[in-house]
């Protein structure tokens, strides 16, 4: 496999913004321990803390999913606050979450005394990449740019006489046996895939790298240009066990433009709160730039472009394992269904707020569109209720100006047409008429049978396989118990190739009671990101069993 790294280089001054100014009287009424401020002409919240005469201040925004601090009742010493989302803790003392325990910081402002002893919180601002070498838009021949949806994440784009591909997940399942597609991927898949000029996957989950896809792409197309980002966690880790021959992966680093031709480039970025496998990607053509934040919780840390011409993002909620999986204690089906009910609430007034805050002349839903459509997961499907694409829509159209696009398999966004004319009825071509939109039936049998034939592998004939593999896993220096029930095929399957627990938890294979209700942070991120990257050395054990 040929592994390339592309380096650009640019140079952009640094600025400092005052984000909050106290008077002398608000700075000598500060109180010990925590202050909340907010600028009343930004609406801005800030917290600030204060211990004899040394002083910290920070945003006040959980870098979770950008939920409001309150202060936390339950802490005596008056160190820490809660988010209103999600009860995640921050001690302001430290600038360090402790729920979840060792997971994150936070970013900290500056603080500076002026001549009249007031105070100035700053945050000095890293220039925005990509305003380096600036391009003014250009004419958009009509047709010239062409964005046509394929299914969940996987977009065409037709950019001047170049073509482009998103995240294409396209047949079979995802995290095992977990997800299937909703839509009805055109029949043409296979040959669009094979006529573009370049791919980008966003992130290594089974719903944007797809290896059955890619199998089928590779089969006819194994050097066709594929682009990642630089992440911890390789995004193609898992390539050389998966079988897929694919020769001309390109792992480019973070904020640097990546030139095509002299019309179009493109720029990843990283994820703030998972900056060690998820990423999002600015392309523009011609000077018109198309974002795509595909499933980044908060895509490069909250500063984005404003006033692109096309804006696309997941919106769905639901891919998570909690709380439809858990049971016992407080995880009645009341409970569930009313925690289900909020979060998808909180989500949809999250994606609003931000398509409000960077005003893109047009908005898309996607990234969301999968069912759990095999019959022994109904309860899943059932239980797991997701956003309603035209319920988020409607919500942007009441707060702003922005155009919306509910894409539909198949149909075809002209930009042009679209930022010269929304009511152009030429600027979104739907699929004939009759065209499948919903899949009714999959294909389950032959991706079930690759996971069956795990059940019955010569290494579970010997119980110290179990030490041998969390001994593999690496996750040691706590006392841990761990109790999950998984279905029997996932798991085994799971163990037998090192894939990560993703597959069971947020593929829904498992079923999970704990008791304290705690979140473990470091347990599920080692199992969901840092396991090693090679798998178990399990001839070695068969041998060392024999």
């Amino acid at each position: 496999m040929c592994m390339q790294r592309a380096f650009l280089y640019s140079c952009i001054e640094q600025t400092t913004e005052i984000l909050l100014h106290l008077s002398p009287i608000e700075v000598a009424n500060l109180k010990e321990g925590i202050n909340f401020f907010r600028n009343k002409n930004t609406g801005k919240d800030y917290i600030l803390y204060k211990n004899k005469n040394h002083l910290r201040a920070c945003k006040n925004m959980c870098k979770h999913q950008g939920g409001l601090f309150i202060k936390d009742i339950e802490d005596l010493d008056g160190r820490s606050v809660r988010c209103t989302k999600h009860n995640w803790k921050l001690d302001v003392s430290t600038m360090k979450y402790i729920n979840p325990p060792s997971s994150f910081c936070q970013d900290e402002l500056v603080v500076e005394m002026d001549e009249e002893n007031g105070l100035l919180l700053l945050e000095l601002n890293p220039p925005n990449p990509w305003d380096s070498e600036p391009r003014a838009p250009e004419h958009l021949a009509f047709g010239e740019v062409q964005i046509t949806y394929l299914a969940h994440a996987c977009m065409d784009l037709k950019l001047g006489d170049k073509r482009m591909v998103f995240d294409p997940w396209l047949i079979g399942p995802a995290f095992a046996r977990g997800w299937w597609l909703l839509h009805e991927p055109p029949s043409d898949w296979l040959e669009r895939l094979c006529q573009a000029d370049l791919i980008y996957i966003s992130h290594m989950h089974s719903d944007h790298l797809s290896y059955p896809t890619l199998k089928k792409l590779a089969e006819r197309r194994p050097d066709i240009p594929i682009y990642v980002g630089n992440t911890e966690r390789p995004v193609f880790w898992n390539l050389n066990q998966s079988g897929v021959q694919l020769t001309n992966i390109n792992v480019v680093p973070f904020g640097i433009w990546q030139q095509v031709d002299k019309n179009l480039r493109f720029m990843i970025l990283m994820d703030g709160v998972h900056p060690e496998m998820d990423t999002c990607i600015i392309v523009e053509y011609k000077g018109h730039k198309i974002l795509n934040t595909v499933d980044c919780t908060r895509p490069n840390g909250g500063r984005l472009p404003e006033k692109v011409a096309l804006m696309m993002s997941d919106f769905a909620g639901g891919a998570s394992g909690f709380p439809m999986t858990f049971s016992g204690g407080k995880f009645t089906e009341e409970w569930k269904a009313e925690f289900i009910k909020t979060e998808r609430k909180k989500l949809l007034n999250y994606k609003a707020r931000l398509v409000k805050d960077l005003q893109p002349r047009i908005y898309c839903p996607f990234a969301g569109y999968f069912v759990e459509s095999h019959p022994s997961d109904k309860y899943i499907k059932e239980t797991n209720i997701k956003n309603d694409p035209n319920e988020l829509n409607n919500l942007i159209k009441k707060n702003s100006d922005v155009i919306t696009w509910t894409p539909r398999p198949g149909a075809t966004l002209d930009l042009s047409r679209m930022l010269k004319d929304p009511t152009d009825s030429k600027g979104i071509i739907e699929p004939p008429n009759g065209t499948k939109i919903y899949k009714d039936s999959w294909d389950f049998g032959p991706y079930l049978k690759v996971l069956n034939a795990a059940v019955e592998d010569e290494i579970f004939l010997h119980s110290s396989w179990i030490k041998e593999y969390f001994t593999w896993a690496g996750f040691k220096d706590y006392n841990l118990v761990v109790r999950i029930r998984s279905r029997v095929d996932v798991i085994r399957y799971v163990v037998k190739n090192g894939l990560l627990w993703d597959d069971l938890y947020i593929g829904f294979q498992t079923r999970l009671q704990r008791d304290p209700d705690i979140y473990h942070h470091l347990f599920w991120n080692h199992f969901q990101i840092k396991l090693p990257l090679m798998p178990p050395n399990w001839r070695s054990f068969l041998m060392h069993c024999g």
